[in-house]
């Protein structure tokens, strides 16, 4: 049996964090499982232009310690790419590179172990250690045992029931857009459900696809395309919103999505401008305030989208040839969890009880603790899924399992005052 004191499971940008900032804390010894053999990020979205939300910043590691070997002003000096990104002007890294820095990182990681998958994780009470039956990709089975757990197993496309009736010929989730050119090209219409920056993004390319002689378009969406305030994703705000009560944390989640970046809506407007001066283009149609309420195929083949319009009241239907269904993502129920789901405290609507440290309620019988840092959004809000806070979690997981400060956390890091005041001021 091989024995770690950390086995986090899946090598996304989350979990290569917790790898990089552990890997100078000389007594944990951590082991970062992924099961695919090579390191993807959104490969389905990786335009060629699109950035990551926020700056250079929101690496794996700047926001804690900005002076760690594996930051991405490392990464841009190892290839001789500083004084170039300098130039450019632009401190919003593209999705390309930000992947390709991923891999960079990974490729200094001794603890990263690609194509080893997780069939099964239990709970030993003999040893107490979780242990883990592991695949590895040349047909190796092994068993590796560990006190805590990181589950950073990602999220999977998510598509709302009104549109899961629509055969696979007609629906593409935006995960894949990029994969299904050849589906986009051979359209008459292209309709893209959702408000947010994935459904940007996708027009975005439709629209310039569209003015190259490309498939008519239509963006409908729910809500108009802006954000929330961007200290929802800090800190002090992440505390304050673990402490309040479940149902408000409900509420609050409903309200606060994520909108789109203005550049990308700023790109989008360009594009329809220029096209007022290119007669003979098919159709783009951006309409907000719409949800789709069902889905069909009518006698054509066509997708027929049974949509409301929600300011007043108004049905109407919406025909289409392929829909891009841009509806986000929902977290994954691995299989191999099964033996350990019976052991995780749960609250009214089922989710996982997550303290401020990310760690998930266990019962008292297991001694070990899971971490739980992508089935945390419940728990400590929009920040979740935030590049920029994947820092600040990772070093508050790594002080808890080292029960020492290894990083001191920020401290300052909003503006606004959450704190409720106590009587007298």
């Amino acid at each position: 049996m091989i024995e770690h004191d950390v086995l986090a499971i899946g090598a996304g940008p989350f979990n290569l964090g917790l790898a990089a900032l552990a890997s100078t804390v000389d007594d944990l010894n951590v082991a970062v499982l992924e099961a695919q053999p090579e390191l993807r990020w959104h490969a389905g979205l990786l335009f060629a232009d699109a950035t990551i939300r926020g700056s250079f910043l929101t690496d794996l590691v700047s926001l804690v310690d900005p002076t760690h070997r594996l930051s991405f002003l490392a990464y841009l000096a190892d290839a001789d790419r500083l004084y170039p990104f300098y130039l450019r002007d632009r401190f919003r890294p593209t999705r390309l590179e930000f992947e390709d820095y991923l891999r960079w990182v990974a490729s200094r990681l001794p603890s990263v172990r690609l194509a080893h998958r997780v069939e099964a994780l239990r709970w030993d009470t003999r040893l107490e250690r979780f242990t883990a039956h592991v695949m590895r990709g040349d047909g190796t089975r092994l068993l590796m045992c560990a006190k805590d757990i990181v589950l950073g197993v990602g999220t999977e496309p998510y598509v709302p029931e009104a549109l899961a009736g629509l055969p696979g010929t007609r629906l593409v989730h935006s995960a894949e857009y990029l994969h299904r050119l050849d589906r986009v090209d051979g359209a008459g219409r292209v309709t893209v459900i959702g408000s947010g920056q994935s459904g940007a993004e996708v027009a975005l390319d439709l629209v310039r696809r569209n003015l190259d002689g490309g498939p008519a378009v239509s963006w409908l969406s729910r809500s108009a395309h802006t954000g929330g305030s961007p200290e929802t994703c800090t800190p002090e705000y992440v505390a304050y919103f673990h402490a309040l009560p479940e149902d408000r944390r409900y509420e609050l989640l409903r309200e606060q999505r994520r909108g789109v970046t203005p550049g990308t809506l700023s790109d989008i407007h360009e594009l329809l401008y220029s096209r007022e001066l290119q007669p003979g283009l098919s159709e783009v149609e951006l309409r907000t305030e719409v949800v789709v309420r069902a889905s069909t195929v009518d006698t054509a083949g066509r997708a027929v989208l049974d949509c409301l319009h929600t300011d007043t009241g108004t049905r109407f239907q919406h025909r289409t040839d392929l829909v891009i269904a841009a509806t986000g993502y929902r977290e994954r129920s691995p299989h191999f969890m099964g033996p350990i789901r019976q052991y995780l405290r749960r609250d009214t609507r089922g989710r996982p009880h997550v303290r401020l440290d990310h760690s998930a309620e266990l019962d008292p019988r297991v001694s070990g603790r899971i971490f739980v840092p992508h089935a945390d959004g419940h728990s400590h809000g929009t920040a979740a899924a935030d590049l920029g806070y994947g820092a600040v979690r990772n070093a508050t997981i790594i002080n808890a399992i080292t029960g020492r400060e290894c990083y001191r956390l920020p401290k300052n890091t909003a503006y606004r005052s959450y704190r409720i005041p106590q009587n007298g001021g």
